[in-house]
């Protein structure tokens, strides 16, 4: 599953942001996954420009970022196991919850309508709306490749 941050949010991208920017800046705004860690590890280890010491860093923070997607992925697992049917449909829920009042927003301001909604809510909204469909969508067709993979 991929997680809900991109790339440089992740410990081994701001870690990348000082170290070896050019390879950040690559990969900055690409959404991590198993095998862009591994891509990245594989850079690290072959740049000759970044110190020993801080590879070595860099590969402990690599394992940081991989373990705490195993973890998201597991709680996501744990929850579609369990009998509740809340656990189970958060998610969809969130989704159709903040997809549908995205699309009131839009419509009453498409009809000129006297309702205004501060610029804050609309960016919470906004940001909310990218991060669940990317953690929905992104880590549902993460899923499938890797299956696909094995």
């Amino acid at each position: 599953m991929t997680s809900k941050k991109t790339f440089k949010e992740t410990k081994i991208g701001a870690f990348l942001s000082s170290k070896a920017p050019k390879v950040l800046q690559a990969l900055g705004d690409v959404l991590p996954n198993q095998g862009t860690l591994g891509v990245v590890k594989n850079l690290i280890s072959s740049d000759n420009k970044i110190k020993a010491v801080d590879k070595e860093q860099a590969l402990k923070l690599i394992e940081q970022d991989i373990s705490e997607m195993k973890e998201v992925s597991n709680r996501w697992n744990s929850d579609m196991k369990s009998d509740s049917w809340l656990s189970k449909n958060t998610r969809p829920l969130a989704l159709i919850f903040l997809t549908s009042s995205a699309v009131v927003m839009m419509s009453i301001d498409s009809f000129h309508l006297q309702f205004d909604v501060d610029e804050a809510w609309i960016s919470l909204l906004k940001t909310l709306l990218v991060t669940v469909y990317v953690a929905y969508f992104g880590s549902r067709g993460a899923e499938k490749i890797t299956k696909i993979n094995k």
